[in-house]
């Protein structure tokens, strides 16, 4: 049976609290073990060997790919506030500014289907 959209939306949103918390789990940890938080060494970290540059890479291009259709399904939809995509991938998770762009992005589509 199909997701309505409402249901939809529920779910992107529960996609984006476990993305922000499964995430942000190992960014505290990373700063705790650190006394504090170094770019530059969460970088070194991040591509200390082979396995975790694949992820690093495939994050970093998945990522670019939904700042990028995010920007025209942006302006497409008349969604406004494109600015705050760059700003949550980046600064909190791609897991948790993914699925909440969606979820918003559902929100939005029903507005215009509904008079």
């Amino acid at each position: 049976m199909p997701m309505n959209n409402k249901q939809r939306q529920y779910a992107f949103m529960a996609l984006a609290l476990i993305g922000l918390c499964a995430t942000w789990l190992f960014n505290i940890q990373f700063i705790h073990e650190h006394q504090g938080f170094s770019a530059e060494l969460f970088v070194a970290m991040a591509y200390a060997n082979s396995a975790s540059s694949s992820i690093s890479n495939d994050v970093i291009v998945a990522a670019m790919s939904f700042l990028l259709w995010s920007w025209f399904e942006s302006r497409r939809l008349g969604m406004r506030h494109w600015w705050l995509w760059p700003v949550l991938t980046f600064g909190l998770a791609l897991a948790f500014a993914f699925p909440l762009f969606l979820s918003l992005r559902e929100r939005k589509m029903a507005s215009i289907k509904s008079p």
